[in-house]
């Protein structure tokens, strides 16, 4: 019943023949702890150091008596429940103790049984109560659970949302560090992008950084980590004495560094520091993970957007480069064939020698094809020009 719960009992009873009936005939065998106290005085000094489950007092006790008891333990903040000892002819007082926060009552003389039976009752509420406190405190647990793991997800909604609307990737690069930062609870946030030229890591957004780290902005910045990660391109979690030997100490006691990856190379590092020395757990490292691939396919777009408007540029640049060629041979052919008409049409009047019919119909046929030529040349060249 109580052997594996060994719950503890504080008697506070004068009479030594009736705290031992309690304590040691009726209590501990059944397992309990059980501590005796003569007067309410050093009750009360017990009941703070000894905490117990239920406490057995006598009404008619020495000094203080088993009512004022129960009000200097009500002040204390100390809310044990209560069985008062009252002999026949103390009804009165057995109500007035109820009234003060009494939770039972035995008679006096007791048996052995009343008293396993009354504390047994007594202890069923205080483990219901305690159950009752342990569920709360679980279902708060859960719901603050509950309610981080919503920000979480609404925050890596809004990360990818971000990527695929902001065009502005300074911008963007500020909503990453926003997101990887409140994802996991860091005091500290950073992105570095590598420079293809120089092979270095430039801070391209950071959050909450201290002045000397942030006026690095554009400029490369080595905390000591980077690098390791940038060969490795694996996430490093490193907490406590771990960091000492590096720079990025100076900030904090607990960092993570996750590679933003293409192609299994790091492009970019996104840091994140605790001043605590509260290490970064798995599902941190996940949702890091997660983000730094945003910034992976935000990186990859701002490059095929740049290769596409090159491209575009070029095949503009081609076209323009191929109509003023075709404008030109048009303007060279229009002129050619205005030029050779005019002794056509000179030939055709006769006034240089009569013509054959046939010789005039050969003439005629290579003027109106020449004419049709200069026309269709003619419409192209207004056409290259618009």
């Amino acid at each position: 019943m109580a052997t594996a719960l060994s719950e503890k009992i504080l008697v506070v009873e004068s009479d030594p023949d009736i705290s031992d009936l309690i304590a040691r005939q009726a209590l501990k065998p059944f397992g309990y702890q059980v501590a005796v106290a003569n007067d309410g005085s050093s009750a009360i000094r017990q009941a703070i150091q000894f905490q117990p489950d239920v406490l057995i007092a006598n009404l008619n006790l020495p000094g203080l008596s088993g009512k004022d008891l129960l009000v200097a333990l009500s002040s204390q903040g100390i809310l044990t429940p209560m069985i008062v000892l009252a002999e026949k002819g103390q009804e009165s007082h057995i109500i007035q103790a109820f009234r003060l926060g009494a939770s039972d009552y035995l008679m006096l003389p007791i048996r052995e049984a009343e008293v396993v039976s009354s504390v047994e009752r007594a202890l069923k509420h205080v483990r219901e109560t305690r159950a009752r406190e342990k569920l709360d405190v679980q279902i708060k647990q859960t719901n603050m659970e509950l309610q981080r793991r919503v920000r979480e997800l609404s925050t890596i909604f809004s990360v990818g949302r971000a990527v695929i609307s902001i065009t502005d990737q300074r911008v963007l690069f500020e909503k990453i560090v926003e997101a990887i930062t409140l994802v996991t609870e860091a005091d500290f946030g950073w992105l570095t992008l590598k420079d293809d030229r120089s092979g270095t890591f430039v801070l391209a957004a950071h959050r909450n950084l201290p002045e000397v780290w942030a006026r690095k902005i554009g400029q490369p910045l080595d905390d000591g980590l980077g690098q390791l990660v940038a060969l490795s391109a694996e996430t490093l979690s490193i907490h406590g004495q771990s960091l000492q030997k590096f720079k990025i100490a100076a900030l904090g006691r607990s960092a993570m560094v996750v590679p933003v990856k293409v192609q299994n190379e790091a492009i970019g590092l996104l840091t994140v520091v605790r001043k605590s020395e509260k290490p970064f757990g798995e599902s941190e490292n996940t949702l890091s993970a997660a983000i730094a691939d945003y910034a992976s396919i935000s990186m990859v777009n701002a490059r095929l957007f740049r290769a596409l408007a090159q491209n575009a540029e070029s095949a503009q640049a081609g076209v323009k480069q191929k109509n003023a060629l075709l404008q030109s041979i048009s303007e060279e052919t229009q002129s050619g064939l205005t030029t050779a008409l005019y002794p056509l049409d000179l030939v055709l009047t006769e006034k240089m020698g009569p013509l054959t019919s046939e010789q005039k119909h050969a003439l005629v046929t290579t003027q109106s094809a020449m004419k049709r030529l200069l026309s269709r040349v003619s419409q192209q060249n207004t056409s290259l020009k618009s």
